[in-house]
């Protein structure tokens, strides 16, 4: 369950870069982090489809 609450942190911080990156004209680091913004939110979406949403109780 803490699985989807990283890759949920990685993805917003990926997109911040991204965004961040774009803004400064930075196109590999624009790429990197649109590219790290895709992955890790494509595995945040999948684990909470297979494992569930943490709810925060055993």
């Amino acid at each position: 369950m803490g699985l989807v609450i990283i890759f949920a942190i990685v993805t917003v911080l990926a997109a911040f870069g991204g965004f961040s990156a774009l803004k400064n004209k930075n196109h590999l680091g624009a790429f990197w982090g649109v590219a790290s913004f895709l992955v890790f939110g494509w595995f945040t979406v999948m684990t909470i489809l297979k494992s569930g949403f943490p709810t925060g109780t055993h």
